[in-house]
């Protein structure tokens, strides 16, 4: 996984390149009717039941657009909040929080939707050894937020991208030319780099679990879309040798069902590219 250092780095930079995406030269809404004198008040309202996230991102961005801005928060991230819950209010130059209204409000929006709909799969996984994690099935320039949001919401985060582990997937296989061949090589790699990253095989079948299991040093294997009957049977033949991940079109329906065979995670695409935005606002006062 990525260190603290680079994934702050990344929040950073979506912050610049928001910023400089959505104002530009300059927010002349704000510039044509407001002195820069003025000082104001906005509080943001929750209008929809859930979990919030991205309170202490929506800090880092208003201290990106004004230091001065000053914000009393009232709920931190995590918690679940209700229809007229204020999360927060901030304060300061009025231009200043008006800059920085839209990027806080769609931050929050997807980040407290990604929160909702993690923490509804951890608690359908209660009683289980499983937990949940996330995919690179993300938005665009904003996956450290929505990673963030995952782990808010209870979920884990998988690797965060193609440099931080290694995943041999059905791809990679057939372009290598077999599961042994693919292994080989790329332990073969990771020496001549001098990279220590883990592995992980995704396997389509028990033939498959079986080849991955006849070499050493794999991190997980990646059960991917095998039926319940089967990610049993895979389980069985793993054991301790490697951590298990079950994956492939799994749901609200079914995944407690996977998570009842055994494995150790099941990641979901669905957590971060299938929500719908939490309906929050940030109005003045």
């Amino acid at each position: 996984m990525i260190s603290k250092i680079q994934f702050d780095n990344e929040l950073q930079l979506i912050i610049q390149n928001a910023i400089r995406e959505d104002v530009g030269d300059g927010d002349h809404s704000s510039l044509a009717c407001i002195p820069p004198s003025a000082k104001g008040k906005a509080k943001l309202l929750v209008k929809e039941d859930g979990i919030i996230a991205g309170v202490a991102f929506a800090k880092m961005i208003f201290d990106y657009v004004d230091a001065n801005l000053k914000m009393e928060t009232f709920i931190t991230d995590g918690n679940l909040v209700k229809y007229g819950d204020i999360v927060f209010q901030v304060s300061g130059s009025s231009q200043s929080i008006l800059k920085a209204e839209r990027l806080v409000l769609n931050s929050m929006q997807r980040m407290s939707a990604i929160a909702t709909k993690t923490k509804s799969y951890v608690d359908l996984l209660k009683g289980t050894n499983t937990q949940i994690l996330d995919t690179r099935k993300t938005t665009p320039g904003f996956r450290a937020c929505e990673k963030w949001a995952v782990k808010i919401g209870g979920g884990e985060n998988h690797r965060f991208a193609l440099y931080d582990m290694v995943m041999l997937k059905d791809n990679h296989i057939d372009f290598a030319g077999g599961i042994t061949l693919a292994i080989a090589k790329t332990k073969a790699y990771l020496k001549e780099k001098n990279l220590n990253l883990k592995i992980i095989v995704e396997a389509r079948n028990l033939d498959e679990i079986k080849e991955i299991l006849e070499s050493d040093g794999i991190h997980r294997i990646l059960i991917d879309n095998f039926n319940y009957a089967d990610t049993k049977k895979a389980v069985d033949l793993i054991g301790t040798k490697c951590q298990t991940e079950s994956s492939g079109n799994i749901n609200e329906e079914t995944i407690r069902n996977y998570a009842e065979c055994g494995v150790n995670y099941i990641s979901s695409g669905a957590l971060t590219h299938s929500i719908y935005n939490m309906d929050l606002s940030l109005k003045a006062f």
